[in-house]
């Protein structure tokens, strides 16, 4: 599903974050620039773990592994299951095992 609308650029976050931490609240800050008030205090957050400020969750970084991994897995499980197909095909042709339809 696409994104209603680009990323914000990394600077942008920054710059919100800095002025949140500043001591203004996300609802103002979210009447002055665009994103809600609920993305601010999410930015923040994600910037207290990546910083260590925070350890309930994970880093960015965690977040991008995590994510690499999953479609490392899928790739891993879909190579898995052609290649059980193809050892069955295999073995069907070689006449080492009967095929469904025989009644031996």
């Amino acid at each position: 599903m696409p994104k209603s609308r680009p990323e914000y650029p990394a600077e942008f976050k920054k710059e919100i974050v800095e002025l949140a931490r500043a001591g203004n609240s996300p609802a103002k800050l979210a009447k002055q620039y665009e994103p809600s008030a609920v993305t601010i205090r999410k930015w923040v957050a994600q910037a207290d773990l990546d910083e260590g400020r925070r350890e309930d969750g994970l880093t960015t970084a965690e977040r991008e592994e995590l994510r690499q991994l999953r479609r490392e897995n899928r790739r891993l499980r879909e190579e898995k299951e052609i290649l059980k197909k193809a050892a069955a095909w295999f073995a069907q042709e070689a006449g080492s095992i009967p095929s469904r339809g025989s009644n031996s």
